[in-house]
């Protein structure tokens, strides 16, 4: 595979985040117009052990992988736009640092993905099982059925939460700047000198986004958990947690399938996922794309 069509990254606030050949890079463009660049040299817990580079193991670890870079580059960004009376530590960060002293902020960053996956647990799990019990007031007990009825909620539930995201004007940026980085990445798949012109001419909508995956995930839990039947309500949050690193490994390697052919069905499979990010990506401006490439750059390792 080319090793263009390795990069990728995400939007940070008011920057993109980078992944190349050189490390993780991110650019973000301060408040005086000027953009400031980090590139830290990393190499993936796929590739640092054999077994997490595994089938279906290599899914899971890569997901959890991302959500950590993910947090860190946004904590990054944000660091630029703190007012100076949000300088001040809260009480829970004096505890923290006074009880981990140099440690006290990857205890912090470890909360915060905690917290963020009980969240997503809660509204895209938790909430689709238990509101596709009541169906059964309907006399409907087929497991298959049920399953694909919570399915159905759990996707009505991501489009909701994605439209009303979408709604906030910090989010928006952020969307933009989601755009930036896909024209980018595509201008670079395509050997396309890379200036916000160029960039501008391609598609905002990306095959490898993390959109898609998303909704694969949904896609694949809906078989798997037709497996286990439905049986209490206890039963099945605790299978569809249990189950949860077996559905992203599984995805995970049907993305990678998908990836290395461009036939009738997979395009079919991959549309909802381009379609799903007219609501996750905004068209950018030049100054937005002028970031993506300077991310891109720095983490390929070409002059910016």
């Amino acid at each position: 595979m080319d090793k263009r069509n390795t990069v990728g990254g995400q939007a940070v606030i008011e920057g993109v985040m980078m992944r190349g050949a050189k490390g993780i890079a991110t650019a973000v463009r301060k408040s005086d117009g000027s953009i400031v660049v980090d590139v830290k040299e990393t190499i993936p817990y796929t590739k640092k052990n054999k077994i997490l580079g595994l089938p279906i193991i290599r899914g899971f670890v890569s997901l959890v992988e991302s959500m950590v870079v993910g947090i860190q580059t946004l904590n990054y960004s944000a660091s630029f736009f703190e007012d100076e009376e949000d300088e001040t530590p809260s009480k829970f960060d004096k505890i923290v640092e006074k009880l981990f002293k140099d440690k006290g902020q990857d205890v912090i960053m470890g909360v915060s993905m905690v917290v963020s996956m009980v969240f997503a647990i809660g509204i895209f799990f938790i909430l689709p099982t238990f509101s596709a019990n009541i169906f059964k007031v309907f006399n409907i007990k087929n497991p298959i059925v049920l399953n694909l009825i919570e399915g159905l909620i759990r996707v009505c539930i991501f489009l909701l939460y994605l439209i009303l995201i979408g709604k906030m004007e910090d989010i928006n940026r952020l969307f933009q700047y989601h755009g930036a980085e896909h024209k980018t990445v595509f201008c670079y798949e395509n050997n396309k000198e890379l200036t916000p012109n160029n960039a501008a001419e391609y598609s905002r909508f990306h095959p490898r986004c993390g959109t898609n995956f998303m909704f694969l995930v949904m896609i694949v839990s809906i078989f798997l958990f037709s497996l286990t039947g439905w049986r209490s309500f206890t039963f099945r949050i605790v299978t569809r947690i249990v189950m949860l690193p077996i559905v992203s490994g599984l995805t995970y390697e049907v993305i990678k399938i998908m990836g290395r052919s461009n036939n009738k069905i997979v395009r079919l499979l991959t549309y909802p996922g381009l379609m799903l990010q007219k609501l996750t990506t905004r068209e950018p401006d030049d100054s937005q794309l002028e970031v993506a490439i300077t991310a891109l750059k720095a983490a390929e390792g070409i002059e910016y």
